[in-house]
């Protein structure tokens, strides 16, 4: 259920301070898979009309948080193992890409500014909080794709990353696999970025996300027995 949270009256639309806080509960699990997203109880939760509350949800539906369910209504997005297993082996290929064509393509100085990266993830990343780790890693991503010099990749993986938000989250909390994340970004780091090399960055992305996959499906099926899911459908 949603825990009731005041939205404050300023000038960034309700509809997006809405949003927020319903994908915020999602991916810190306060609201489960599979459960039902009852407009008049999040109308009560967030003191806002059942008009903001179909925005919201018609927008977190497009992100594929939700899922509308015919005859039911809309509940948080269940997913199966095949499902994680697919968007994961897409994600691998596409960033075994990103890794490759920022080796070929990022100038002197974009390699520059991911070795500097890489310091700040040693404290930031490493050692951080949830919310620093999540930001972070965007920057990293955002510099690994600027380098790589594809709009069409950057925008596919803009879309996919969107799509495993739940999963990212999972891996920062955890500081053992927190660790084991910061030797594969080190690992990709030097291939990208000192070595320059194509294959060796391929791979390593690639190896970096099998792992991520891996964790996953792991995580996601423990967190779903927690709950109770009332819907098997797919995202």
């Amino acid at each position: 259920m949603a825990r009731p949270v005041v939205v404050e009256r300023h000038a960034a639309p309700l509809r997006q301070q809405v949003v927020k806080l319903i994908r915020e509960q999602i991916l810190d699990g306060e609201i489960a898979p599979g459960e039902r997203l009852l407009e008049s109880t999040l109308c009560n939760a967030f003191g806002v009309s059942r008009t903001v509350i179909r925005e919201a949800l018609r927008q977190l539906e497009s992100e594929r948080l939700v899922t509308v369910v015919a005859a039911f209504g809309p509940v948080v997005t269940v997913l199966t193992q095949r499902d994680i297993e697919s968007i994961y082996r897409v994600r691998e290929n596409l960033e075994g890409l990103a890794g490759e064509l920022f080796a070929l393509n990022a100038t002197d100085q974009q390699a520059k500014a991911m070795i500097k990266l890489l310091k700040r993830m040693e404290r930031e990343f490493l050692h951080g909080s949830v919310g620093s780790r999540d930001t972070i890693k965007s920057e990293f991503y955002a510099l690994l794709l600027a380098g790589g010099g594809n709009d069409v990749l950057a925008e596919t993986m803009a879309v996919i990353h969107g799509r495993i938000a739940l999963f990212r989250r999972y891996a920062f909390v955890d500081d053992a696999r927190v660790a084991i994340a910061m030797n594969e970004l080190r690992h990709i780091i030097d291939a990208v970025a000192v070595n320059r090399n194509a294959d060796e960055a391929r791979k390593a992305c690639e190896a970096h996300v099998r792992l991520a996959g891996k964790l996953a499906v792991e995580e996601y099926a423990r967190r779903l027995k927690e709950g109770v899911p009332v819907t098997d459908s797919v995202a």
